[in-house]
């Protein structure tokens, strides 16, 4: 038998293949090779990505929010595999196949409803996952609903390089915002000269209750990039053009009032098992939006960069309704009534229901970074952002109050978000004691977070809706908040098999400016406040044998309350009293994992248990205010979580080409306490938290033909889930619902030659028709060019 043994645990990661070498009781770790280098950016600041006793280490000479040591669960998706395996219209496409992960897309380019949601996180919960590009902040922590939903528009798919995504609160370098999980867009940089085309169209068969149209969009994008000498640049340009399936179904509760004789209502269950009636759609958009991007880079020396970056967003959308109602007596379209009869019932139809909307918006997104990468003792970065809402108006139409669309006597409105916005700043250092091959590495640094919220929402012309001035002031909120934060953590080997990271991570939260306003009440200023919280992580890896290493994650995350959840101007009972709460508590989780993860050789198997427990979880119930139950944000008093997810990856599974990767999860996420909750159809304890399903899976099959075919075949799977803590709606297939689904995927690429190639996809290959409270799409058919120099 040789003196020596050598066994290797791999895993693949971007560019980076690493090889453990044990000798006896000693581990060597040697890089056999790095594939990937960061364009425009020097050997000594190639993007690299290892994995040392259970511990994903990052040096990069690319900006980006990861610290160097990353003590946790952690998974990656590529460029290429994006392009190969995604109907990719937006950025958050790319977590579709992801581990635990989903995005409430509700078609190409939500704006504004598009949230992770993660293990024990629903899709509601915006604030308990943070979104970053290049380390830039895309999470937009002003508010925590599906509003406010992280800025994906400030990337395109085309210049993604790799996304990083870290579950749970385990880095010192995150604020509580990470308890659901970390996503990090990392963006290319051109090391020559190149220019990118691409187009795209896609279209949409939708049919459900009296709806039978097909939704057609398109996108289109060209992006330039080169190197000369230390300056590198990237400019980008993209439109998207689409038409959605309608967002509202307008509903009609039953009722005994008789009313106006009408056709085309369709009878239905609503999500209490209720009988109604669907009476028309609202809210089917069309929307235009452009996306300007520049990104400039200029290596000051070997291993030290400056990067800029602007990003330039600009939507506009109109929201109309379509009724399906048509007057027996007269044979016109009916759009307003108290109530409707049809088959000897009674509906009520609301003067509200058949509303418009048009939007235009306009982000702006400043970046700045200059960064070292030595590798040796210190390295340090300094980082700072800007995301301006620039321009944010919401008009709104007017009530109806005659048969017809648009007709009545009442005002319409203007919902001004204008000078709403966020900007963060960040000191970055990695100290490492005994040079690049010492047993510490430890991160630290200082981070600085405001935000900002200005709301104003005004009466317009009844008949000029569309374009009028702003009238008079009806509603006002405003306030700011400020998240100022110092962390270090120490990655330190301590024994050849053994690895730990011990964090600490000291916060001091403030607010100032809260205010709300309403016409009926007149205004309310509330006090500032400031508060400081500390947030202990630790980590511990242990490589059990040549193919098996062990971990141990523990952390405890302080998710601040956003300033929407504090000062949006909401009211309760006869609009004489704010629903507002400015005292709310935040949510305080611990969380913990374990994990084990085994090479099989033909790929990776992880499995990972863990266990989550919120105290204070900020959540939208109903309470008595005054003496009326009313529906606003709360603090619900604990929530505990426990769940196991398997995840596999492997290549060449099988059959020489076919790359394969899935994953199951479990939860199982109760409320534990709640005293703040007021009983309307039941109670709220040992009741499943909203939008987290019990059961998650998807698999993803990519088989590569030969050089230039390759196709894919992707499934998602959640079971059912509720949207009241009270778990009151049983019904999850209807509007304002939220179902189960089974949706499968399908996509083929083949390079035409070196620079063209072409690709068709179709999205709910099985047209599975699903909900989370809005309809999502059925199935879609995508086609898509590219040619690349």
């Amino acid at each position: 038998m040789p003196s020596f043994l050598v066994t290797r645990f791999r895993k693949r990661v971007p560019g980076l293949f690493v090889d453990m070498r044990m000798k006896k009781s000693k581990l060597k770790l040697t890089i056999l090779g790095i594939a990937l280098f960061w364009s425009g950016v020097s050997t000594a600041q190639d993007q690299s990505q290892s994995k040392d006793l259970g511990v994903i280490v990052i040096t990069s000479g690319q900006p980006s929010s990861l610290p160097t040591q990353i003590p946790t669960t952690m998974e990656t998706v590529t460029a290429k595999e994006i392009i190969e395996t995604i109907n990719a219209t937006d950025s958050e496409d790319a977590l579709k196949y992801l581990p635990s992960l989903s995005v409430r897309k509700r078609f190409a380019g939500d704006y504004n409803h598009a949230v992770v949601a993660s293990r024990a996180s629903g899709s509601n919960n915006a604030a308990r996952s943070a979104v970053y590009a290049d380390g830039m902040p895309l999470s937009n922590f002003v508010g925590n609903d599906k509003f406010y939903a992280p800025r994906w528009g400030m990337v395109a798919p085309e210049e993604i390089e790799r996304v990083d995504v870290m579950f749970g609160p385990f880095s010192a370098a995150y604020p509580g915002n990470s308890v659901g999980a970390v996503v990090d867009f990392v963006t290319r940089m051109p090391k020559q000269f190149e220019a990118h085309m691409k187009l795209g169209v896609s279209s949409q068969e939708f049919s459900n209750y009296a709806t039978n149209e097909k939704y057609g969009s398109s996108n289109g994008s060209v992006t330039l990039g080169s190197r000369e000498g230390d300056w590198a640049y990237w400019f980008h340009l993209s439109r998207q053009d689409v038409n959605t399936q309608p967002m509202v179904f307008v509903t009609g509760a039953t009722s005994t009032t008789a009313g106006t004789a009408v056709t085309g209502a369709v009878p239905a269950t609503d999500i209490y098992g209720a009988a109604n009636a669907i009476l028309g759609t609202a809210s089917q958009y069309h929307t235009v939006q452009d996306h300007a991007k520049i990104k400039v880079a200029y290596d000051i020396s070997s291993t030290m960069r400056a990067t800029y970056t602007l990003g330039y967003w600009q939507n506009k959308s109109d929201g109309n309704p379509q009724s399906y109602l048509t007057n027996s007596s007269t044979g016109a379209p009916l759009y307003y009534a108290a109530t409707v009869a049809q088959d000897g019932k009674n509906y009520v139809l609301s003067s509200s229901s058949f509303s418009a909307s048009r939007e235009e918006l306009t982000h702006v997104m400043h970046g700045f970074s200059l960064k070292t990468n030595t590798q040796e003792v210190f390295d340090w970065e300094i980082l700072a952002s800007i995301y301006n809402f620039q321009s944010d108006l919401n008009r709104a139409s007017a009530n109806n109050t005659s048969t017809t669309l648009y007709g009545g006597t009442t005002a319409g409105t203007l919902t001004d978000y204008s000078g709403t916005g966020f900007n963060n700043f960040a000191l970055k250092g990695t100290w490492r004691p005994m040079g690049i091959k010492g047993e510490h590495v430890i991160d630290y640094g200082y981070q600085q977070d405001n935000y900002k919220l200005s709301i104003l929402k005004n009466t317009t012309g009844t008949s000029t809706w569309e374009t009028a001035a702003a009238g008079a002031l009806t509603d006002k909120s405003a306030g700011t908040s400020q998240l100022q934060s110092l962390y270090a953590q120490d990655a330190w080997k301590f024994a050849p098999l053994w690895k730990t990271v011990l964090g600490l991570r000291a916060e001091q939260w403030s607010t100032s400016g809260g205010l709300a306003y309403k016409s009926t009440i007149g205004t309310t200023n509330y006090s500032d406040r400031t508060e400081i919280y500390y947030s202990p992580k630790l980590a511990i890896s242990h490589l059990l044998t040549d193919t098996l290493m062990l971990k141990a994650s523990t952390g405890r995350a302080v998710r601040m309350p956003t300033v929407h959840e504090m000062y949006g101007s909401t009211t309760a009972g006869a609009s004489t009293t704010y629903a507002n709460d400015p005292n709310l508590r935040p949510e305080k989780s611990q969380t913990t994992e374990l994990t084990a993860e085994k090479d099989l050789g033909h790929g990776i198997l992880r499995t990972t248990a863990f266990f989550e427990n919120t105290r204070d979880a900020i959540a939208s119930q109903t309470t008595l205010l005054n003496g009326v139950a009313n529906t606003y944000i709360q603090n619900v008093r604990r929530i505990e979580s426990t769940g196991l997810e398997v995840a596999y990856s492997g290549q060449n599974f099988l059959k020489k080409g076919l790359d394969f990767s899935s994953s199951v999860t479990y939860v199982d996420s109760r409320i534990k306490e709640n005293d703040g909750y007021v009983s309307v159809a039941g109670d709220t304890i040992d009741k499943y938290q909203i939008r987290v399903p019990m059961w998650r899976a998807n698999a993803l099959a990519n088989y590569h033909w030969d050089e230039k075919l390759n196709t894919s075949l992707g499934a998602r799977y959640a079971s059912s889930q509720f949207g009241r803590n009270d778990n009151s709606d049983i019904n999850g297939f209807a509007y304002t619902g939220n179902s189960k689904f089974f949706v499968v995927d399908a996509r083929l690429l083949y390079k035409v030659d070196r620079q063209w190639s072409v690709a068709a996809g179709i999205d709910n290959l099985n047209n599975y028709k699903y909900w989370n409270y809005h309809q999502y799409p059925m199935r879609t058919y995508h086609a898509e060019l590219r040619w690349d120099l």
